[in-house]
């Protein structure tokens, strides 16, 4: 006669929490969630972080190619905030980010006047800064031309480091709550700001369009490696007239996680890196 082997019950290593049939009425949290578009383009590489960074922050976040984008401007709609990612896209030929803006200038214009004027959010990291200024979207040409460029760093060459950043603008909504000093790495050659006249520069301060600052570790200003770059007024970030517009060359996506700086295990493990709070500021401007 044979036996009969006892069977033995296993617990499963995770279990699917979602309805097969869920209740039509019924709102999930994430319906409450803003969505995040990561505008993707060849040459982009910072993509993935930035993804990373809004999903810590609590957003839901797809990233979309430009020609998926041309395709069809009207999914922009679906969107509450909008990042261009940093990296080099098309290979900065002609000039660092310059093929993408005139894409979006041109297929995309309207459509992003649009989101802007809807009261939605648009992000620039690094490449995607030399966009959004070269797109006109952060301040658009007079007359006379661009108003503000961001040229070759005085040093020449790529800059790699980490930097100190002051905030100075309390109307821009990425930079509310108190958030003032924080350590972020940089890593550009065409990050120099500059206005096409003194009195440009000294009308984006005094209207705190130069919402971000190259400072030491103590809040002072200073020349090299302090500025990385050259940027006039130690300008480090730009908003748009609204303050929902923000391009910047620093990396806040690379200092999301304490384990991300570089000190974390000789100065100790911090709560949380300093450039996540500029993501969670964005998600929580629209709960």
């Amino acid at each position: 006669m044979v036996g009969v082997r006892a069977l033995t019950v296993r617990r499963p290593l995770f279990a699917l929490n979602w309805q097969l049939t869920p209740d039509i009425g019924h709102r999930t949290p994430d319906m409450h969630k803003p969505r995040v578009l990561i505008l993707r383009a060849p040459g982009s590489n910072c993509d993935g972080e930035a993804h990373f960074a809004f999903e810590q922050a609590g957003g839901i976040v797809e990233k979309v190619h430009i020609n998926r984008l041309r395709e069809d401007p009207k999914q922009l709609k679906r969107y509450q905030i909008l990042v261009i990612p940093g990296g080099f896209t098309y290979g900065d030929d002609v000039a660092a980010g310059k093929i993408l803006a005139i894409q979006l200038q041109h297929f995309l214009g309207d459509a992003l006047r649009e989101f802007r004027d809807a009261g939605k959010l648009v992000l620039g990291i690094c490449n995607g800064f030399q966009v959004l200024l070269k797109a006109g979207l952060i301040m658009p040409p007079d007359e006379d031309g661009p108003v503000a460029t961001l040229a070759h760093n005085d040093s020449a060459r790529f800059e790699d480091r980490w930097i100190w950043l002051q905030a100075n603008s309390t109307r821009c909504p990425w930079f509310l709550g108190g958030y003032q000093r924080l350590h972020v790495p940089v890593a550009h050659g065409e990050g120099k700001f500059v206005c096409r006249e003194p009195w440009i520069l000294k009308g984006l301060d005094q209207t705190g369009q130069i919402c971000l600052k190259y400072v030491d570790a103590t809040g002072k200003s200073g020349s090299f490696p302090v500025n990385p770059n050259g940027s006039q007024g130690d300008a480090a970030g730009v908003c748009d007239a609204t303050g929902r517009v923000l391009g910047l060359m620093p990396h806040p996506e690379r200092h999301v996680l304490p384990t991300q700086h570089p000190r974390w295990t000789r100065d100790g493990l911090a709560p949380e890196g300093d450039g996540l709070r500029l993501f969670r500021n964005a998600v929580s401007f629209f709960l």
